[in-house]
């Protein structure tokens, strides 16, 4: 028996795509996920475990910059909502904190450290 494979929704393609171009273009995404809007450095997305998923570094969540707010998250991009890509930038890969790069099923994008 195959698997059937749901066309991806056009909000998932416009996800894609923002997640797509912030990385390719080292900028910040703003977007709320679990109810609170947050501001993150793209840095890692595919597929991984069988889930799509976006390895961010998180910068700000609902207005706030504390340590506590700051710091790697996994985020399941089904859960990822009104995103945006802004016009602030990134220095790009966190060089000491991303060495270790986790295993993948497909990556469809990472930031480039070369650059």
């Amino acid at each position: 028996m195959h698997k059937v494979i749901p066309f991806p929704t056009a909000a998932e393609r416009s996800l894609d795509a923002q997640i797509r171009s912030a990385i390719a273009n080292r900028r910040l995404l703003r977007f709320t996920y679990e109810g609170a809007v947050r501001v993150a450095e793209p840095h890692d997305y595919g597929v991984r475990k069988g889930e799509t998923k976006l390895l961010a570094f998180q910068r700000e969540k609902a207005g706030r910059t504390t340590s506590d707010t700051r710091g790697w998250r996994w985020l399941d991009t089904s859960k990822i909502l009104d995103c945006s890509v802004l016009e602030e930038t990134f220095a790009g890969s966190r060089r000491d904190e991303h060495q270790k790069h986790h295993q993948w099923d497909v990556l469809h994008a990472r930031v480039d450290e070369t650059a």
